[in-house]
């Protein structure tokens, strides 16, 4: 989507505002001995508190509200009977419509006492978005993305899930731009002001490809890596891009 108006920027906003806060109301109640079943049921409490609507279960008929996978799961876990326990990293991913808008973000974080091999792979995920979205600008190459998550992702010894892109996102839940956060010097794309993008990177601790599970949805890493994601919705401006999933 391009935001060419100051009606789809206020709308834009609004739907940033209603997934950022279905996602801080799971990660404020998400603690052990809970399954994910209940913690979808208060993202979607929330949306609904929100007027917004699921965005995967409204384009793909997701069995859930919100996306919630669990230590080797990178993505597209379904909610359902499984118990959270102490030590596991959860990623939750809310995407929403509110009028005609759609927003995206995700983030990975440890409930209770995470280890510091856990806590460094958060810690770097969200780096490597925050330093994309710093070179983010309208008539900039795509890649200044890639090349910021990559440089993180070298420079603390991780690697980048190549089969789970990021997107543009805003008129529907994925649109294109579609692209790999990753080092690509043969791309050629340009982004225009506007422009309404994800950066969502997933690092793992040697994991380069996902393999979706048995279920259809679930997309994993191997039994025993670390795999986490950090996502922003934003707006691309000629100055700093604009975040509206802060």
């Amino acid at each position: 989507m391009i935001a060419n108006s100051p009606h789809d920027l206020q709308g834009l906003r609004a739907s940033g505002r209603a997934v950022r806060a279905a996602f801080e109301a799971m990660f404020s109640a998400c603690e052990a001995g809970m399954t994910t079943r209940a913690l979808d049921n208060i993202g979607a409490a929330e949306l609904l508190r929100q007027g917004a609507r699921s965005a995967p279960k409204m384009y793909y008929d997701f069995p859930g509200a919100t996306c919630i996978s669990v230590n080797e799961e990178a993505a597209h876990g379904i909610p359902g009977d499984r118990l959270i326990c102490d030590g596991d990293m959860v990623n939750i991913d809310v995407s929403a419509n509110l009028e005609g808008y759609v927003a995206d973000m995700g983030q990975s974080f440890v409930v209770g006492r995470a280890s510091e091999a856990q806590a460094r792979i958060c810690r770097a995920v969200e780096e490597a978005v925050l330093q994309a979205i710093a070179r983010v600008h309208s008539g900039c190459s795509l890649n200044v993305i890639g090349e910021a998550v990559q440089a993180v992702a070298d420079r603390h010894g991780y690697t980048i899930v190549e089969n789970l892109g990021s997107h543009g996102v805003g008129g529907s839940i994925h649109e294109e731009p579609s692209y790999i956060p990753m080092n690509n010097p043969l791309e050629t794309r340009t982004l225009d002001r506007g422009c309404v993008l994800t950066i969502e990177p997933f690092f793992s601790s040697g994991a380069r490809w996902v393999e979706e599970g048995e279920d259809g949805w679930t997309l994993s890493v191997p039994e025993g890596q670390l795999v986490a994601q950090f996502e922003h919705t934003i707006i691309v401006t000629d100055a700093d891009a604009l975040v509206i999933t802060a």
